[in-house]
């Protein structure tokens, strides 16, 4: 264990030099670029509370956790005092050694005065990532859900959005969240499942299925 904790190293990338490419790339192999609407969001969210973690093992990036002030998140989640979690994520071959769990108490130490979390997961979506027995397994519970499709790929996939929340306080108020919105897919990552490309001149990304 003493061995383990020697080789891992959790960075706040907003605050320490000389990790700019986490503000624009996550761990994914996705290279790293500077685009507009990433640095718009930064530009607005920073200045209010917005963080990343990078967690290195053996000097590698395997992890990263994203998360902000419910007034400056990239989701368009609704409530008083929450904390939205952007995403988590563990590169596969570093699983099984609690590095999620370990980012999300950075998360709840760094905000121990919120109400709550809240954060989205996906069920049957193509994607990896945010995956809702992922979040099940953090702590998350689902609260709200729409079924939608994706408007230019994978189209007769369709797919569900969780609306998932971690209360801090026991009488916390659950949030909510606008849906027309979420079809509108995510700006702030262009790694994001539900990201909705600037060369794409539709509102909305998803479609909702009665």
């Amino acid at each position: 264990m003493k061995h383990r904790k020697a080789n891992l190293k959790i960075v706040d990338v907003v605050k320490e030099k000389g990790y700019e490419k986490y503000l624009y790339k996550c761990i994914s192999p996705m290279p790293f670029r500077k685009y507009r609407k990433r640095r718009e969001y930064l530009e607005k969210a920073v200045p209010r509370g917005f963080s990343k973690k990078i967690l290195f093992f053996k000097e590698v990036a395997v992890g990263q956790i994203e998360y902000a002030p419910v007034e400056v998140s990239g989701y368009p989640i609704l409530g008083e005092g929450i904390v939205v979690m952007h995403c988590i994520w563990v590169l596969r071959k570093a699983k099984g050694h609690g590095f999620g769990k370990r980012l999300l108490a950075v998360m709840r130490r760094e905000h121990g005065d919120a109400e709550g979390f809240a954060t989205v997961a996906l069920e049957n979506h193509w994607s990896p990532w945010l995956k809702k027995e992922h979040m099940e397994y953090l702590g998350f519970k689902p609260i709200a859900s729409m079924k939608v499709t994706h408007r230019t790929k994978h189209r007769d996939e369709p797919f569900k959005i969780y609306l998932m929340w971690l209360p801090n306080k026991q009488k916390a108020e659950q949030p909510s969240w606008n849906q027309e919105q979420m079809l509108e897919g995510v700006h702030f990552c262009i790694a994001h499942p539900l990201y909705h490309p600037q060369n794409f001149g539709d509102k909305h990304i998803l479609a909702k299925v009665e």
